[in-house]
């Protein structure tokens, strides 16, 4: 059966997309304007909605996709084999080198990362959408949230001489002491890693709150489902910024109250496009329709591409740079908006070429 489609979905899934591209590719990380910049470490900008949004819009993905599917091993096996791929694709990133043996080695490779991430994340999601009615799945995220707080903000360590354990960085942080024992050496800084195991487990939540939101957009009537989305919101809003209290909203280590938070603007702004898109009927966003269509290929082919600027060398410049400082650095009177144009270049760049392959209906499937 065909997956259905819900315009607002693509559109915001695309705008997802391109705003990773934007934060992931300034011309120099040392010019960059601080709302495309993650909070330091508590806090939340407009960046760190982004990875939680996506895992959001795989939720609602989830849902529509195996709403009319049967609970069988073939189901299994699909869900199986895109995440194994997806874990394939995101070890291939980290380990991408465009010089022979093309890897890094094995001693200083980074385990962790996005596409990791969302393979786990897909995995546990569609096998509780398979085995769980919507009632379960909101007892699941509550229990999961509290669950997670309480663990890693109350339970006592093992060494004696740390006295308790904190939310800030390592060593006193249960998050960092899990994924140190797991992944040792191999995470993206030596006191935490934004994509590690035990983050995972939360950021799952994230992705659950999707598959809540599209049984919203499925099952219940059309000219209540803008008014559902919005008072869900502001029911996060309110639970997400009280729970600030006990538990800082924070992206690194995937805190409940940030699961609570960036869902509330994930379902707020789905909300609105909603309406506009699919009840008003407004034509606007079909470019980032086009890059939705083709998410993780359009992620994916700028990963390669940026990775291998920076690495590839141009006498003595690797291209990023060559580039950055032969046509933007010179260009403009400040140094940070040379960078962003950088950033919005290669946007424009994944634009068109997301267009191209809407067009060519070429569609690279993960």
């Amino acid at each position: 059966m065909k997956t259905q489609r819900i315009e607002s979905v693509d559109i915001l899934r695309g705008f997802t997309i391109t705003a990773m591209i934007l934060v992931n590719t300034p011309g120099s990380w040392s010019h960059v304007y601080t709302p495309l910049l993650h909070a330091e470490w508590h806090g939340l900008t407009p960046t760190d909605l982004i990875f939680p949004f996506f895992l959001f819009i795989v939720g609602i993905s989830i849902y529509f996709s195996f709403n009319n599917k049967s609970n069988s091993s073939s189901t299994y096996k699909k869900i199986i084999i895109r995440s194994l791929k997806l874990l394939g694709l995101g070890l291939f990133l980290n380990a991408f080198s465009p010089n022979y043996p093309f890897v890094e080695e094995i001693a200083t490779m980074r385990f962790p990362g996005i596409l990791q991430r969302i393979g786990c994340v897909f995995l546990v999601s569609s096998i509780l959408f398979l085995n769980c009615n919507w009632k379960s799945l909101l007892v699941i995220c509550v229990s999961v949230l509290i669950g997670y707080w309480l663990f890693i903000g109350f339970m006592p360590f093992p060494n004696s001489e740390i006295i308790r354990p904190t939310f800030d960085r390592a060593p006193n942080n249960w998050v960092n002491y899990i994924d140190l024992k797991i992944f040792g050496n191999h995470l993206w800084q030596k006191d935490y890693d934004p994509e590690g195991f035990f983050s995972t487990i939360p950021a799952i939540i994230s992705c659950v709150f999707g598959i809540l939101v599209a049984h919203i957009l499925h099952r219940i009537n059309l000219n209540m489902r803008v008014i559902y989305m919005v008072a869900l919101s502001l029911i996060l809003f309110v639970l997400g910024y009280v729970f600030n209290n006990w538990f800082p909203i924070n992206k690194a280590i995937w805190s409940s109250s940030f699961v609570l938070v960036t869902t509330g603007w994930a379902t707020l702004i789905l909300a609105a496009i909603y309406f506009l898109t699919d009840i008003l009927n407004f034509k606007f966003g079909s470019i980032f329709k086009y890059v939705g269509m083709n998410a993780i290929g359009i992620y994916f082919i700028s990963s390669i591409i940026s990775k291998s600027f920076y690495l590839i060398k141009v006498g003595e410049y690797n291209i990023h740079s060559y580039m950055y400082d032969s046509i933007f650095v010179h260009s403009v009177l400040s140094d940070k908006l040379a960078s962003l144009l950088y950033a919005l270049t290669a946007v424009m760049f994944y634009l068109f070429l997301a267009y191209f392959l809407a067009k060519k209906k070429i569609f690279i499937k993960v």
